[in-house]
Order: structure tokens, then sequence, then C-alpha cells
């Protein structure tokens, strides 16, 4: 996918989303995470057009800007993977190794994305709008999303289970052991977290920096025990 500009709105991103979709093969890495964010993005659209959010023009700017991070690694698994974000480079490496099942895939993107890329997202969201994560009610409309995709993130899980699956079955018990751990709405908490973090440091270039690169370096190794073939 070749993706210039940065999307503006979100229909915009659930268009790119669909695109990689139509155009990456199903049992791809990067796709079996864009299955799960496409879904995860549509539920976030529906709540917005439902009025859910106390401000939603900073959620619609904060999933915009969240999003764009994810396309723009993608943009970069066009070329060598030591071009693709560090934080990315475990999936993109893996994307075509059939040992390793859909699952795993999806959830080593949401690693990626949620623990390194939504920090940043927040901080970049309200750098450009003028604000800070402790105002008004951006942690409260952040939560909400966390109820959301609480409710949500069982139904997504089944989705990438095929319908034959018997509890017995060693492979599917060993993957379930490397999966079951993680958690969308802990890691979201955790991003939170790190955002504040960030925005504290935010104008002290080194300190960020060295934050940034670590972050990046220990979101990968999370990926990668994600992406080990059982």
């Amino acid at each position: 996918m070749n993706a210039p500009d940065s999307p503006q709105t979100i229909d915009q991103v659930i268009s790119w989303m669909e695109a990689i979709e139509a155009s990456t093969p199903a049992a791809d890495g990067v796709a079996c995470f864009n299955r799960m964010y496409l879904e995860v993005t549509r539920h976030v659209q529906q709540e917005l057009q439902q009025g859910s959010f106390a401000d939603p023009a900073f959620m619609v700017h904060l999933d915009v800007t969240f999003a764009g991070l994810y396309l723009a690694a993608v943009d970069a698994a066009g070329g060598p993977v030591s071009g693709v974000p560090t934080v990315w480079q475990p999936l993109v490496a893996a994307r075509g190794d059939s040992t390793i099942e859909p699952i795993q895939f999806a959830l080593a993107g949401m690693n990626a994305h949620i623990n390194h890329d939504l920090p940043l997202a927040v901080v970049r969201a309200c750098a450009d709008l003028g604000t800070a994560p402790d105002d008004g009610s951006h942690h409260a409309d952040y939560q909400k999303v966390d109820e959301l995709l609480d409710g949500a993130e069982q139904s997504v899980r089944e989705s990438f289970e095929p319908a034959d699956v018997k509890a017995a079955d060693r492979h599917v018990a060993a993957v379930l052991n490397v999966v079951a751990n993680w958690s969308i709405t802990s890691a979201r908490d955790v991003a939170w977290d790190t955002a504040v973090a960030l925005w504290r440091v935010r104008g002290d270039r080194l300190a960020t920096d060295l934050l940034c690169g670590a972050l990046a370096r220990t979101v990968a190794m999370g990926s990668r025990a994600l992406l080990v073939a059982v």
C-alpha cells in the first residue's frame, strides 16, 4: 500500500484499512492484525456517531493520529524490514510464517500499536490541539474506549479460532498459553501512563528520545514473544 498522505477522518482510516484487507492475503500477519484493528475502529466510529464521548473532536483526532502511525508502518513494510519502525519489525519480519497462528499475529500487532504507538498518539494529539492528557474529559473518554474494547475483545479473539477447535488439541493449548495473559484494556492502561510520562518530559529532547527508544525496543521484545511458533 502506497500512502503518501495521512488520513484526516475516521472514514478515511477505515477506507485505508479496507484497502489493506482487499490487497493482502488473509493469512498474512499484517492482514491478521488489520482485520482485528478494522473491526475495533468500526466499533469506535459507531460510538462517536452515537454521541458517547464528551469531547468527540479530541477523540476523532486521537483516533486518526493513532491509526496514522500504523498506516505509516504498513507503507514502510513495502520496503526492507530495516526501514520499518523498530516496534513493527517483529510482525513484519514474521508475517509470512505459516507456523504462527493468526491470533498471534493479531495480538502482536495490538501489542506494538497500543503499547508503543498509542502513547505517542496521545502526546501528538494533545500538542496539535493545545491541550494536555489530564485536561477536561480526555481520560474519561479514553476509558470509555476501554469499556468498548473489553466487550469486543472476546468476540474478536473468537473470530480467529477455527470452527473445529478442540480443547484437547495440544497445539491450540500451546497457542492459548502464549496469548492468554495479553489484554487490550490492560495494555491501554499502561499506554495512558506512558503518555503522561512522555508529556511531562516533552520539553527535554534527550529524555524523550531515550524513553521512546527504550519503549520501542521493549515492546518489540513483547511482540517477538507473542510470535513464537508453538
